[in-house]
């Protein structure tokens, strides 16, 4: 059985298979739309360990830029107001939320540790406290900006379209037909989830950086912590992958229960028809692996 993963989308589910990627949007007028495409050279890298993270994640916000140029353009093509979606556009949206993201959960935490250290000085002669207080302050902002981000209607709709991708692919791992029934009996939660990932992500970048001297500028630590990225990224996604397989180990379920509950932020329970374009999806990667299951209903 391949590994499928996947994403929501704007009004859609993004599937991933070794072979390709596929998304399928629903049109305002009902339809689903499909647009897919083979995986690049790449692909290669993903079977080494470590590496492999670091290339998924660059591959990840590839395909999520494409992915999302073309659900912006089907969901929106009939409104005459809407500004039509392009990769310099989503480019330029891209590289604000990286600005955004550097300066929530890099500079922020940093500066922050700083101040409270000039109150606690054990926070800052300490670099084992001074990291573990950048960590536990990087996690608030991030689950504050998760619970923030939930309360836009938009993006609620997104968090169905994450819940019926997670339904899906459960069906898909369970070896049932890819149905809506099938699909809708399963929880909308997933060990392998993105928001799991980003969780671990964290836990790890704590353990990391506590390695980094005290005494460094804070300009070299967010420095350091850039450059660190890739190897967080691999390690982490060593783990999702770890803990997905062992998913059945008591002392496992335990450490991926924090990032089952985050996902109670990011995802929604979807409905019929947000089902049937997640299956949609998933049938179009599956035809490209050339896989034989059973064509969902109403797609």
């Amino acid at each position: 059985m391949k590994n499928i993963g996947g994403q929501a989308v704007i009004e859609g589910v993004m599937m991933k298979s070794p072979a390709g990627w596929s998304v399928a949007v629903r049109g305002p007028k009902g339809d689903i739309s499909l647009k897919r495409e083979k995986t690049g050279p790449m692909a290669g890298l993903l079977k080494l360990p470590v590496v492999r993270g670091s290339v998924a994640l660059f591959q990840a916000l590839h395909i999520g830029i494409r992915a999302l140029e073309f659900s912006g353009n089907v969901a929106y093509q009939e409104d005459e107001q809407a500004e039509p979606f392009s990769p310099w556009s989503l480019g330029l949206s891209l590289t604000a939320a990286v600005v955004l993201a550097a300066v929530l959960f890099i500079a922020m935490p940093l500066l922050l540790t700083k101040m409270l250290g000039n109150f606690m000085h054990s926070v800052a002669q300490s670099s084992l406290l001074f990291n573990l207080a950048d960590g536990i302050i990087r996690v608030a902002i991030f689950l504050f900006y998760v619970f923030a981000i939930g309360l836009w209607k938009e993006m609620r709709r997104v968090y169905e379209y994450h819940g019926a991708e997670h339904k899906v692919i459960y069906a898909y791992e369970a070896g049932e037909p890819l149905t809506v029934e099938n699909a809708k009996k399963y929880k909308p939660y997933h060990p392998r989830c993105g928001t799991s990932f980003l969780l671990i992500v964290m836990v790890i970048s704590i353990l990391i950086f506590s390695f980094i001297p005290q005494e460094w500028s804070l300009a070299a630590k967010a420095a350091s912590r850039l450059i660190l990225i890739p190897l967080i990224a691999g390690i982490s996604y060593e783990m999702l992958k770890f803990s997905a397989k062992m998913k059945d180990n008591p002392f496992i379920a335990a450490m991926v229960l924090p990032g089952l509950l985050l996902q109670r932020m990011t995802v929604r329970e979807p409905d019929e028809s947000q089902i049937e374009v997640a299956l949609a999806a998933m049938q179009d990667v599956l035809n490209m692996e050339g896989s034989k299951t059973e064509a969902c209903n109403k797609c």
